[in-house]
């Protein structure tokens, strides 16, 4: 295959993987509205990933923290791969399973959501902070690729890309990040 026919090939992976969200817009409306709700009575989002999933973790907090399109207060917002010193702190003490884990126990709040980016749901560090989240009575949203791995079933919402690769699951998660922030600011 040329480069051209990888890159033809590349687009239309990535079109599928978009595309198949439209079977989940009611649940993309909801976990939307989750966000709105847990802002409008005081609570705060928490995002975590590995790797690439991170990045997408890390966007989502910085976008509510600071603004997507509209000038609007700050949200309060906190990606959980952000403090190298808590990351290894935790990691040499506790182990790398714990990462997440000890910063939920530590800053999660009844009502508070849990955001978990994975394109595998296979990350144990996250299923740890999933049953942190459970503890604090928080809402736990995944965001998930392929089968939905170990995660899978676990969290309060589940949106799953099907997609072949994880750099087409973390695409549609882009979107989905992109989605909820225009409904967090009230427009489309």
């Amino acid at each position: 295959m040329n480069r051209s026919s990888q890159i033809e090939a590349s687009i239309a992976s990535c079109g599928r993987a978009i595309a198949g969200l439209s079977a989940q817009v009611a649940l993309l409306e909801k976990t939307g509205q989750a966000l709105v709700d847990c802002f409008a009575r005081g609570g705060k989002v928490m995002t975590a990933g590995n790797g690439g999933s991170a990045a997408e973790a890390l966007h989502l907090a910085e976008e509510l923290i600071g603004r997507f399109k509209a000038d609007r207060p700050a949200l309060p917002a906190l990606a959980l791969a952000a403090d190298p010193t808590a990351l290894t702190c935790i990691g040499n003490d506790f182990g790398f399973d714990q990462i997440f884990r000890r910063q939920v126990e530590g800053l999660g709040r009844p009502g508070d959501v849990l955001i978990l980016f994975s394109t595998s749901g296979k990350s144990r560090n996250l299923a740890e902070a999933l049953g942190a989240a459970r503890a604090k009575n928080m809402v736990v949203i995944a965001l998930l690729g392929g089968d939905g791995g170990p995660l899978k079933g676990r969290a309060d919402f589940e949106i799953r890309v099907a997609a072949d690769t994880p750099a087409r699951v973390q695409e549609a998660h882009q979107l989905i990040v992109h989605l909820w922030l225009e409904m967090i600011e009230g427009g489309g």
